[in-house]
C-alpha cells in the first residue's frame, strides 16, 4: 500500500495535505492557546499578527490572520522553488502552502488550552508537526517557508539538513521572542521546535544516502538496467561465489537515498523473487550523486 502511495501523483498529494492538517491541528489546538510561537516562517507571521493586532487593532475574529501572512510572505519562496528546484516541486509547492494557509486559518483555537502543561504540549506539538513535515517531505512536496530554503541547500550539497537549517532560523526567531514576551515563552518554544525538528530528521529519508547490496542468480544485466530505468540510479555488479553453495552469484551495488528502498526492493523482486538484500545507512557519498527531491 505504502509503494502504490509513494508513486501514484494524487495519493501524494492526499498525503501531503494530511500533513498540512497534522502541523495546522497542532499548532492552532496546542502551542496557540499555550501563548507559544510555532518555529520558521509561521512563527514570523505569528509575530507579525501579535504585532498588528496589538499596535494596529487589526483582527479577523475567530480567523487567525497568521495563515493569510504565512501566504503572502512565501511568494519570494515560491520564486525560489520555481527556479532552484524544479517545476513540479513548485507546484506542488503552491498547492500544498495554499491548504495550510487555510486550514491554518480556519481552525479554530481553544480559549483555554486544552493541555495545561506546557511541556506536554511541547513535546505533542512537536511530534505532530515533525510527523506531518516529514510526511510532506517524503511525498515530493512542500508546505513552503523554511522546508524550500533547506532543500535547496541539501540540493546545493550544504551541510545542513532541513532540520538543522530550521534550528539555525529559529534561534534567531526566539532569541527576539525572548526580549520581546516572558522568558518562559521564548523557552518552550524552543523546546516545541526542537521536537518538530528532530522527529522531522528522523522522517526525512531524502537526506539519508544508502548503499544497497543485492545478491543474485538471475541475468545481472537485466536486473541492472531495470534498476537504472525504473530508480534512474547507477549501478556497478560483479561475479562472486557462495562459500557454502560454491556456486556462482552476481552482486550488485546501489548508492541511493533511503526513501527509495522499498522501490528498489520493488524492481528487484520483480526480476527475483528470491534475491538476497543488505542495506547500510548512513553512507557518505562524494562525487556524481543525484539528490532527489520529488
Amino acid at each position: 500500500m505504502l509503494y502504490n502511495t509513494m508513486h501514484h501523483r494524487w495519493m501524494r498529494i492526499v498525503a501531503a495535505i494530511f500533513g498540512e492538517v497534522l502541523i495546522s491541528l497542532s499548532g492552532r489546538l496546542l502551542i496557540v492557546p499555550m501563548g507559544l510561537y510555532a518555529g520558521g516562517l509561521m512563527g514570523t507571521c505569528q509575530l507579525l499578527r501579535t504585532f498588528l493586532q496589538n499596535a494596529m487593532g487589526l483582527s479577523l475574529g475567530t480567523y487567525d490572520i497568521a495563515g493569510i501572512l504565512y501566504f503572502l510572505t512565501n511568494i519570494p519562496i515560491l520564486l525560489l522553488a520555481y527556479r532552484g528546484l524544479g517545476k513540479s516541486l513548485a507546484a506542488k509547492t503552491v498547492v500544498c502552502t495554499v491548504a495550510y494557509s487555510v486550514i491554518y486559518s480556519l481552525i479554530p483555537s481553544p480559549a483555554t488550552p486544552i493541555i495545561d502543561d506546557y511541556l506536554t504540549c511541547c513535546m505533542l506539538g512537536g511530534i505532530l508537526t515533525g510527523v506531518g513535515s516529514g510526511i510532506i517531505l517524503t511525498c515530493g512536496c512542500s508546505s513552503g517557508g523554511l522546508d524550500v530554503i533547506g532543500l535547496y541547500l541539501s540540493k546545493k550539497g550544504s551541510a545542513f539538513t532541513v532540520g538543522r537549517f530550521s534550528i539555525a532560523y529559529n534561534a534567531v526567531l526566539y532569541t527576539i521572542c525572548l526580549f520581546l514576551f516572558a522568558p518562559e515563552v521564548a523557552i518552550y518554544s524552543v523546546i516545541y521546535n526542537i521536537f518538530a525538528s528532530m522527529v522531522l530528521d528522523r522522517m526525512h529519508k531524502q537526506s539519508i544516502n544508502v548503499q544497497a547490496l543485492i545478491f543474485t542468480k538471475e541475468d545481472q544485466h537485466k536486473l541492472g538496467q531495470y534498476i537504472i530505468e525504473k530508480l534512474d540510479r547507477g549501478v556497478t555488479y560483479w561475479t562472486g561465489i557462495g562459500a557454502y553453495s560454491n556456486e556462482g552469484v552476481n552482486v550488485l551495488c546501489v548508492c541511493l537515498s533511503k526513501y527509495e528502498i522499498e522501490e528498489l526492493l520493488h524492481v528487484v523482486h520483480t526480476i527475483d523473487p528470491h534475491a538476497f538484500f543488505s542495506v547500510q545507512e548512513g553512507t557518505r557519498i562524494y562525487g556524481n550523486f543525484h539528490k532527489k527531491l520529488d
